[in-house]
């Protein structure tokens, strides 16, 4: 069960302005304030499970999280990284369906719940919010058939670059020269679409050619030019 944790408001809040309610007024914002819940997740705790009903929204404030379905053969598959200030949850919520895919802290995380009356209220009294729901919906679409394209036609290899520099891509921040993430090499293989055994011959690899380096879970990307070369590889 997650625990509630002090109060993040959204009137001072620096990820507001990347996000999907920057476009919300500040007496939008002080309802939501008043509304939403400030929950603390563990690493590995659900956020939310798939085949469940939502009940609201859920807004990254700090930490890391993926997004994950169970395929045919029972195993999880990671169709999504999130960042703070990224929302999750919204589909099923505008569909008023159940929720298709699973969310899952990879670290201590920090969200903010927006019950879905508030919600509601919100893209039904502000069109500009509506708008950029859409978006965000039309460019996940996108990203999900960009992804099946690239795992189907490149070998594991070139996907393995990718995965790496989507991580890069969703998790670096702007002040930090070497990039390194700890991440598990199951959930690794999950966001390539291999086994983990494979991920760990192809890491070697690159660690062999000082592309990147290893010390336990922590993976630091050496040579980024070198990892985009390998990703385009079969382009």
């Amino acid at each position: 069960m997650a625990m509630k944790h002090s109060l993040i408001s959204c009137s001072v809040c620096e990820l507001r302005k990347s996000s999907l309610f920057h476009h919300c007024t500040s007496e939008e914002i002080d309802h939501m304030d008043h509304n939403k819940n400030n929950l603390l997740f563990k690493k590995s705790q659900y956020i939310f499970m798939e085949g469940n009903k939502p009940f609201g929204l859920y807004c990254i404030s700090e930490g890391k999280v993926k997004v994950t379905k169970t395929n045919s053969d029972g195993k999880e598959q990671i169709v999504r990284l999130v960042k703070p200030g990224d929302v999750i949850g919204y589909r099923a919520l505008m569909a008023a369906e159940k929720y298709s895919a699973s969310a899952i802290a990879l670290e201590d995380t920090k969200v903010c719940f927006i019950p879905e009356s508030e919600f509601q209220k919100i893209i039904t009294e502000n069109p500009k919010v509506t708008t950029d729901l859409f978006s965000i919906l039309s460019k996940a679409l996108g990203d999900a058939e960009e992804k099946m394209t690239k795992l189907a036609l490149k070998p594991v290899r070139e996907r393995l670059a990718e995965a790496l520099l989507l991580l890069m891509k969703t998790y670096r921040k702007a002040d930090e020269k070497e990039f390194s993430i700890a991440i598990s090499r199951e959930d690794l293989a999950s966001i390539v679409g291999t086994a983990k055994e494979t991920v760990i011959r192809f890491l070697s690899e690159l660690k062999d050619e000082h592309i990147v380096n290893t010390k336990g879970s922590l993976i630091t990307i050496l040579d980024e030019q070198k990892l985009i070369k390998i990703s385009h590889m079969y382009d």
